[in-house]
Order: C-alpha cells, then structure tokens, then sequence
C-alpha cells in the first residue's frame, strides 16, 4: 500500500506586514532585509488552531470527501496553542473529523516527518490522513530583535493523503536529527526566538544537501531528473546555495518566502500548493521536498506526482480564512 495526495489548502491570516513596517520600529531597511533573506511581508495574526482549521477546511473541501472520513490527523507545529492538550485535539473537533488527531514537533522539518509518517501509517490499514503544518511563529517573535522579527511569519497548509494499493507517490525519504545543535536555534517557554544565523546558514545548507541526496540516491534518481524543489522557505541564500551544490537550477524552486517570510512547518505546504496553483505540475513529474528545522532536524521527501482532484466551486484556494497568495513573481 502507499499514499496518493486527493486534496491541498493553505490558511494565510489577513495582517501583513511588509518591510517597510519593520523600518518603522527597527534599525532595518526593506533592501537590507531582501538582500540578506529575500523577504519581503509576512502574514500575522490567528491562532494556530485556526490557520489550521482554515487550510484543513481548503483541503477537505477540494479532494470532496467528508470530514468524518478521515481516519487519523497529523497536525505538525511546533506553536501549539497550549501545553496541554495537544492542538490538534482542538482542529479535530472544529473540522469534524473521524478517527484520532495528534501533534508532531519537529520544527520546520515537521510537515516532512508527517508525511512520511502518514504513508507509513497508509501502509499498515489507514484510508484517509489528513496532514496540516501550522505555525504562529509571531507568538514568539522578539519584534525588537531585527535578526529574527525580519524572518518570521503565521500560516499553514494541508494535504489530504488516501491509500492505494501500490507504491503510491512517496518513492523515497530521509529523516534525521543532530541533537548536539540543539542550542543554535531555540525558544524557551515564555521566550522568544532565540538563533545563531551564522551556524543556522553553515549547518542548514549541508543537512538539507545531503538529505535531499541521500533521498534521491533510494530512488535511483539523478538531480537533473527533479522537475520541482520545494524546500523549506527559510532563507533564499540558504535555498540557492543547497541549489548550487545539488545541481538544481533555481528555476525549479517553488518559493513564497517573499510573500510568507519563514512559517516553519507551514512552508513546505505553503510553496507545494503554490506551485500546483500556478500549473507547475503535471503527472509523473518528481517533486523533491526538503527541510530544515530546530533540533537540528531534517527530512526529505521525492514524490512523483500525479493528477489531483478537479477544483469544485468554492472548494479550492479561496475557501474560508485563507488569504490568497499575490501573484507569483520572479524568484529574484
């Protein structure tokens, strides 16, 4: 058995906050920000449980399927909206699920670990998973700190997973942790965000090229066959570097971070559902995702892809909370 990817949706709180907001409150400039992480908003606002309801919701809705259908959901994020009890016992109840819910933290590698538990979990008897990344990355934002308010924003996104019998889109994964970089990027509870960027740059672009390789080698794959990255979106000289050294033009990166800022387990999602949006895709094509997170965690996924559902009135990007992505605009 293996997993077949039926609906996506994404939740982007309405609050934007652009760079020239920041200049007003910090010793920063909108060209100081672009250059150093090609950021140019963020959205902001809404609880976790309900940017997750709201991409859930999107998902649910697109693949037409009911709510109660849904046997297990796995809500990745690593801002729940309280210690106990888990967030995805709250997003459960509002979308009306079947089956059970539970929270994964991973940190920005969180969606990956998901889905590659989701598959896993389709293998052994599951039918339908539902899969959300959520974050509220704000909540523990320093605003005053400009190394890290410049980076970081809200949103979420969501797949809905249904099991076939045979190997499914999920052709290969790598997940690891290095527990020892534990220190380099934290938040203590009550705390803010706290980050070495230097060590984050040097460490974040050697993990994500050897886990996208050590996936693409299960595979039997060479890097000129991947049609679509889609990295975590922390940083675009993180990205472009883990590019240059895998072999990867940069014309096949899905990016939203110049719209979205750093939304950690929200933004592989994020940048998937984009690109499908924008035709990117088309069926057979090999999907690369791959990310990063606090741990120092990281995971990749190669997907071949395939036809998804068709688009129902009112049942696909625009449905409820979610504020639409602008139009994508070049990568630089």
């Amino acid at each position: 058995m293996g997993m077949r990817i039926i609906g996506w949706g994404t939740a982007l709180p309405e609050k934007i906050v652009t760079n020239a907001d920041l200049e007003k409150t910090l010793d920063t400039s909108d060209e100081w920000i672009v250059e150093r992480s090609g950021i140019h908003q963020r959205h902001i606002g809404d609880s976790t449980a309900e940017i997750a309801v709201a991409a859930g919701r999107n998902a649910l809705a697109l693949a037409g399927i009911a709510p109660a259908s849904i046997d297990l959901m796995i809500l990745a994020t690593t801002t729940p909206d309280q210690s106990i009890p888990a967030t995805s016992a709250h997003v459960h109840h509002e979308l009306g699920l079947g089956g059970g819910a539970f929270d994964v933290n991973a940190a920005c590698s969180g969606f990956v670990y998901s889905l590659v538990m989701a598959n896993g979990l389709l293998g052994s008897g599951a039918k339908r998973i539902l899969v959300i990344g959520a974050e509220t990355l704000s909540n523990v934002t320093d605003w005053s700190d400009r190394k890290t308010a410049i980076l970081f924003g809200d949103g979420g996104g969501a797949l809905v997973l249904e099991s076939v019998p045979d190997e499914g889109q999920l052709l290969s994964w790598d997940l690891g942790l290095d527990g020892s970089a534990r220190e380099i990027l934290r938040a203590d509870h009550g705390g803010f965000i706290q980050m070495d960027g230097r060590e984050v740059f040097k460490r974040a672009v050697r993990v994500l090229v050897d886990s996208a390789t050590r996936a693409l080698e299960q595979a039997k794959v060479r890097p000129d066959q991947i049609k679509l990255l889609v990295p975590h979106q922390a940083n675009i000289r993180i990205i472009r570097a883990a590019c240059d050294r895998l072999g990867i033009g940069h014309e096949r990166v899905a990016l939203v971070l110049h719209r979205t800022g750093n939304t950690s387990s929200a933004s592989i999602p994020l940048a998937l559902v984009d690109a499908i949006d924008h035709d990117r895709l088309e069926p057979n094509d090999l999907v690369l995702l791959t990310g990063f997170g606090a741990g120092m965690t990281w995971g990749s996924a190669l997907i071949r892809w395939q036809d998804g559902p068709s688009p129902m009135p009112g049942a696909g990007a625009s449905v409820d909370r979610r504020t639409d992505l602008d139009e994508r605009e070049d990568d630089d």
